[in-house]
């Protein structure tokens, strides 16, 4: 089985489903390959929750401004809760205040509030070091599902073709292929959008993403907790334990758990207790699990290197994929293009701390998927 494509995208989660539906928009001829089924890899891993503040990463931020705007626009169902981050040591409070002004200028709606302002917000934090903390009112719950299927159907709607079961085993940059199973699809330019599975397709590339090892997220969910408050999205920033509610309990999140998960099980529920000694942790149970991609940094990483066939990617969204997918759809799509990329708040050099390879070295093709 042999195909043709002016570009083929790597990759069926949400990313790789809004850059084909984005290109595919655009009049451009695109083929999705896709390993499994689409959004069975870290697009099903998710909180639910879509926000557009990220401390540390105002770039981040901003695609996460502009995602916001695209999913009013394609009317997603979006349910306001807000985003309280907990600051307990005065490093925290420093750095929020000293990008405060760049994370305004990304357009994200953002300020710090008092500890008393955050006891209020949230009644379930009885934190004893807590000093300040971070509130921004655009914070929702989605339905990650929902998004991926509107993603789907935009694309197919727009021309794309989606195939699934049918996963990338190679690439050839100098033939403009990219190996499948069962034929090849010979292209104008591939994009990766493999989310954990895309180290190998950048280094076959040339491209020096800084990505981690795929890591497995699991969160945690409580049992029924009665006369629970509605409460923000809370992130406790020094342990990065997240929580929000879901249904009658809480949905929680430490990171990945690591080679050790008991190690990790016992860290997350000693700071639950330190953090929120009021809520009965005695129905602690796994709610979510999968594969999640990562980069050192927790950033994502986008880019293009130019050549014979052009390679794009969009990468280590490090769970923040939901909250950013439309952004990079859009972004790839101008990359694709060529566009003046100002629009996004980014210069001249591309919007990636991957670096362009080594003109002497040539692109490789590799197998591993």
């Amino acid at each position: 089985m042999s195909d043709r494509a002016e570009v083929v995208v790597i990759g069926g989660g949400m990313i790789g489903l809004s850059i084909a539906a984005h290109l595919a928009e655009d009049g451009c001829d695109t083929v999705l390959l896709e390993r499994g089924a689409l959004g069975s890899g870290a697009s099903r891993a998710t909180a639910d929750v879509v926000r557009t503040y990220f401390g540390g990463d105002p770039e981040g931020s901003r695609l996460a401004v502009r995602s916001l705007a695209a999913y009013r626009r394609r009317g997603v169902p979006l349910h306001q809760v807000g985003y309280l981050v907990l600051f307990t040591e005065p490093e925290q409070v420093e750095a929020f205040e000293a990008e405060l002004a760049e994370q305004h200028a990304a357009g994200v709606r953002v300020e710090l509030i008092t500890a008393d302002e955050a006891l209020r917000r949230n009644p379930l934090v009885d934190e004893p070091s807590l000093l300040a903390a971070a509130w921004s009112p655009d914070a929702y719950i989605s339905d990650t599902r929902r998004i991926v299927v509107g993603f789907e159907q935009a694309a197919r709607r727009a021309g794309a073709r989606l195939h699934t079961g049918r996963p990338a085993i190679g690439i050839d940059l100098d033939a403009g292929v990219v190996a499948t199973p069962n034929g090849g699809v010979t292209t104008d330019a591939i994009v990766c959008a493999a989310g954990p599975w895309s180290s190998w397709i950048t280094a076959a590339a040339g491209v020096e993403a800084p990505l981690a090892e795929p890591s497995v997220q699991e969160l945690l969910g409580t049992g029924p907790l009665p006369a629970l408050p509605d409460i923000p999205v809370t992130l406790h920033a020094a342990s990065r334990l997240l929580i929000r509610r879901r249904g009658e309990g809480l949905l929680i999140g430490m990171g990945s758990p690591g080679p050790d998960r008991r190690e990790w099980l016992d860290q997350a529920t000693a700071q639950l207790a330190r953090t929120y000694p009021s809520v009965d942790l005695t129905g602690l149970h796994t709610a979510v699990t999968g594969p999640k991609d990562a980069s050192p940094n927790r950033m994502a990483s986008l880019g293009r290197r130019p050549g014979v066939t052009p390679f794009l990617h969009a990468t280590g969204f490090s769970g923040h994929g939901l909250c950013q997918a439309p952004a990079a759809g859009e972004l790839v799509r101008a990359l694709y293009r060529g566009d003046d990329l100002t629009a996004f708040g980014i210069g001249a050099d591309g919007p990636t701390a991957a670096r362009e390879p080594d003109p002497n070295r040539p692109a490789r093709s590799r197998k591993g998927l």
